[in-house]
């Protein structure tokens, strides 16, 4: 399923390569071996990328930053991350309606940008202020997570606001570990509530719909490139896309009869997918 005949197909029929980052494109602060010629070697082949990250703690514009000083420029239409999607997503479904967001600095600011109605308590207790609630209750990737606006979300989500959430990730990995992402703080939430959440962000359709929508390029043709099977594959094959795995991150080989979802094809790293691109 994974020869080179196979791997040069899924790179001929693919259009555009969505790109996760950590683990794929970089290493924390270090870019990976190769990963600068794939791109050049995409745009030779007159193709096109763009990014995108599960990762809702930091704005596109950071991620911007950071990539420029691994000496890879790009503008903002060429990242996305699931804050976008949750907005776009609002903006679509819940135009208007108030929303109390368990999310960032730099989530918040990017809510603003958006227009949504962000809901804000004129104190930190919910139970106190019950004539006064939100339409809906969106938990991001929550690094300022204080247990006021746990208790505060989980209260509106059982006084009937609708429970959102920007993606399923349980763990974020860190330098010498793991810290709580935002799949655990949902957790939290389904487990004091009983409600599910509804998740936007890989590996859902609402995130191909967006990438759809902002590029013009038809799922067939569109790549979901990345180290995960559950997130970045998963977009790809579970919607009508293509799922690239590559084992320079998270999944081994050997980690592959875990999943239920299987890739299109599996590269080494896109060092490789650059090289069969040339």
């Amino acid at each position: 399923m994974f020869d080179l005949d196979t791997k040069k197909e899924i790179l001929d029929k693919t259009e555009l390569f969505v790109l996760d980052m950590d683990g794929t494109f970089y290493l924390e602060n270090d870019i990976l071996d190769g990963a600068l010629d794939f791109l050049e070697a995409v745009k030779r082949a007159g193709k096109r990328y763009i990014f995108f990250t599960n990762n809702s703690s930091t704005s596109a514009e950071l991620y911007i930053e950071k990539l420029a000083k691994m000496n890879c420029h790009i503008t903002r239409d060429m990242i996305m991350t699931s804050g976008d999607v949750m907005t776009a997503y609002l903006n679509t479904n819940h135009k208007g309606k108030s929303v109390y967001l368990l999310g960032t600095k730099p989530l918040e600011d990017s809510f603003k940008a958006a227009g949504i109605n962000l809901f804000n308590l004129e104190n930190e207790d919910a139970l106190a202020n019950m004539d006064k609630r939100p339409d809906i209750v969106v938990v991001g990737f929550d690094k300022t997570l204080t247990f006021e606006k746990l208790s505060n979300a989980c209260t509106y989500i059982r006084e009937g606001a609708l429970f959102l959430a920007t993606h399923l990730d349980i763990n974020c990995p860190m330098k010498g570990g793991f810290i709580p992402d935002c799949g655990a703080i949902c957790k939290a939430i389904e487990l004091s509530t009983g409600k599910q959440p509804g998740f936007v962000g890989k590996p859902f359709k609402e995130t191909v719909d967006m990438v759809v929508g902002a590029t013009g390029v038809s799922k067939e043709k569109i790549a979901f490139v990345g180290d995960r099977i559950y997130t970045d594959v998963a977009t790809g094959v579970n919607n009508g896309a293509i799922g690239v795995l590559v084992l320079s991150g998270e999944t081994k080989l050997e980690d592959m009869d875990k999943f239920d979802c299987s890739p299109d094809a599996v590269f080494e790293s896109i060092k490789e997918m650059g090289e069969l691109l040339r």
